[in-house]
């Protein structure tokens, strides 16, 4: 299935080339851009490196505080489910501050910016590392927060003006891949660490990697041309008045969540669903970040076929599979966890489908407020991480038991899907009135 907006894509207008400027006419050894910002070989290879060791930073100071809940709680001297809510600071963080950075920082040249999220990544996981109380921590978990749907909505719009139009989304999609990376290596590194040494040490941990990064994109990320209109607050803003950039948005904050109802809680269907102990929870873990790492890499090949056709394809494949999961069941506590296991690695999988996809699909809806619309992305990943775990979490609360959750995630990816297909009516009916 090709959309209009798939089948003839266009460069965000943030990032188009219209010659050099100050800024793309430095001196300094990988910093000079050239008319068209589009790199080729090793030089897009380092600056798309550069950008996914954020994202690799970013993934593990997320996902790392949920295997520390525990030692956290002992250490400020609180419950688990008072340590639980500074998960939900920072996604309340990721979804405030990716709007307010973008429009604040709207004049402000891309991979400038992207050093300082990168610095601030650094600075609130040090806050992190050294917060003497609950409240303190609580502020700094949402501080941490604030520049992570920015610096994904910026690193996705410069990977796609380096990449050029016709390998866009698989640019996107090595971005993303760092953070699939981190929960594969990032976020069990983090929790060894933080179990053996101190729960502190895994951000003093992120700190370093979030230094790493800054450094690493000042030197081989190259800063675009500026745009022959240059962007405003009041032009950013435009992103709101796109009715697919709130299609788009709604397909990842209801439709991603049916992964996040099982991802969100493996802990307990490990041990529960596949009768294994509670060793084998990491071992699920890495076969859960090992699909989603694969997904991410197939995804950004078929969105730059079809942007609209693997959002699509994404949520059919996860509700088929959700619903597979959930009626393995009895299999599953018969013996035969490979099979969930399987179930785990095909779920995470299909699910990466939506990310590089829906980023390149926002890329588009809001043409001449691309930052917005892709910062936006991530605020609606965030929502869809907090639905998924909330209904998931009800339909145990509720006696339906630990497999429950897979038919609520398969709920979702319909809700999702339904979203998806009024995306595109409209864009056909809006496409037929513009041929009239």
């Amino acid at each position: 299935m090709t959309t209009p907006c798939a089948a003839s894509p266009r460069p965000p207008t943030d990032g188009a080339p219209s010659g050099p400027s100050p800024e793309s006419s430095r001196s300094r050894p990988g910093r000079t851009v050239a008319n068209s910002p589009a790199l080729t070989g090793r030089r897009l290879t380092l600056a798309l490196g550069a950008m996914a060791l954020g994202g690799f930073t970013i993934g593990t100071t997320e996902f790392a505080s949920m295997g520390l809940l525990p030692q956290i709680a002992t250490g400020l001297s609180v419950t688990v489910p008072e340590a639980g809510r500074l998960i939900s600071a920072y996604a309340l963080g990721v979804v405030i501050g990716a709007p307010l950075i973008v429009v604040a920082a709207a004049r402000m040249e891309r991979t400038r910016l992207l050093v300082l999220l990168a610095a601030s990544i650094a600075v609130t996981n040090a806050l992190s590392a050294v917060a003497p109380t609950y409240p303190a921590m609580l502020a700094a978990r949402f501080l941490a927060g604030v520049p992570h749907g920015a610096y994904f909505g910026v690193a996705a719009l410069i990977a796609a003006a380096l990449a050029g139009p016709a390998r866009r989304a698989r640019a996107v999609s090595m971005v993303m891949l760092g953070l699939t990376i981190a929960t594969m290596v990032g976020v069990p590194l983090a929790t060894a660490l933080g179990q053996a040494v101190g729960w502190r040490s895994t951000y003093g941990l992120v700190v370093l990697t979030a230094l790493a990064t800054v450094v690493a994109v000042w030197r081989f990320v190259p800063p675009l041309p500026r745009p022959a209109a240059p962007a405003s607050a009041r032009s950013e803003l435009r992103a709101f008045r796109y009715p697919q950039v709130w299609f788009a948005l709604g397909i990842g904050a209801i439709g991603f969540g049916g992964m996040f109802a099982v991802y969100s809680y493996i802990g307990e269907i490990v041990p529960e669903v596949f009768s294994l102990t509670s060793a084998a929870v990491p071992v699920a873990l890495l076969v859960f970040g090992i699909g989603m790492a694969l997904g991410n890499l197939v995804a950004g090949r078929l969105a730059d076929r079809s942007v609209m056709g693997t959002v699509v394809a994404g949520l059919v494949g996860m509700a088929v599979l959700l619903v597979g999961f959930a009626l393995t069941g009895p299999v599953l506590t018969a013996g035969l966890p490979i099979l969930g296991m399987t179930g785990l690695f095909l779920i995470a999988t299909i699910s990466q489908f939506l990310g590089p996809s829906l980023q390149t699909r926002l890329l588009d809806a809001s043409p001449d407020a691309p930052s917005l619309a892709a910062a936006l992305h991530h605020s609606a990943l965030n929502i869809g991480n907090a639905t998924g775990a909330w209904i998931g979490g009800a339909v145990i609360a509720a006696g339906l038991g630990y497999l429950a959750p897979a038919w609520a995630g398969a709920i979702l990816a319909v809700a999702g899907l339904a979203v998806a297909g009024a995306s595109i009516l409209v864009e056909q009916r809006d496409t037929e009135r513009a041929l009239i």
